[in-house]
């Protein structure tokens, strides 16, 4: 049997990979966590074969959750499951560990087998992925300005450049408008903008979110 844990802020998706993974003979949903702290500690105390982590979370991002969860000893096989099929989002979330990564949209079909494959040891990534992160390497790496940021100045970075205001943020991360506030200069140090503008563009520019016309 495949002991699977849930870790997503949307109660609907945690009950639609329920209810598909529910009619699996060989799989079994042992808990769900709505962020990456509850995640982490879930994780340790189930100790579930796979975790179906979203990358982006209030709080704990899914990348530092997986990167904690790695470490442990039995350490569960992280499926990432997210609306994002960007490049750098997957690159990251495979460099911190995770074994697969794929859609939300994909077919319950695919969810399945996704779950068997990395249970078994094996990587798994949806097509739509695969082929980005291949015609990146073909086209010599991929990498962009914000590899320089850690996964929560990585997560607040996109929030803001997608204009989102900074107590939102905080309230959304639950943390201090003030810690937005520093990774949000900090983030403008690395990356060399002086604004919020200059950062929508400089995400636009690197495939990381639709540009606005």
């Amino acid at each position: 049997m495949i002991r699977v844990l849930l870790v997503d802020d949307h109660a609907l998706v945690r009950t639609g990979f329920r209810l598909i993974l529910g009619t699996a003979a060989d799989i079994e949903i042992v808990g769900e966590a709505a962020n990456g702290e509850d995640g982490v500690r879930l994780a340790r105390q189930l100790k579930p074969d796979v975790v179906l982590m979203d990358v982006q979370m209030p709080g704990m991002s899914g990348l530092e959750a997986t990167q904690r969860l790695v470490l442990g000893k039995p350490a569960p096989k992280i499926l990432a499951v997210t609306a994002s099929g960007e490049e750098l989002f997957a690159r990251r979330m495979l460099e911190a560990g995770a074994s697969g990564y794929l859609i939300k949209a994909c077919p319950q079909e695919e969810l399945m087998l996704a779950v068997r494959q990395v249970a078994g040891g094996r990587r798994y990534l949806c097509v739509e992925v695969a082929r980005t992160l291949a015609l990146r390497a073909i086209e010599g790496g991929g990498e962009t300005p914000f590899d320089l940021l850690t996964p929560r100045e990585l997560d607040i970075s996109l929030r803001v450049a997608a204009g989102e205001s900074m107590p939102d943020i905080a309230a959304r991360l639950n943390i201090s408008a003030k810690t937005v506030a520093t990774h949000k200069y900090r983030v403008f140090e690395k990356l060399e903008v002086a604004n919020d503008v200059a950062l929508s563009r400089l995400a636009q520019r690197n495939g990381l979110m639709d540009s606005q016309s």
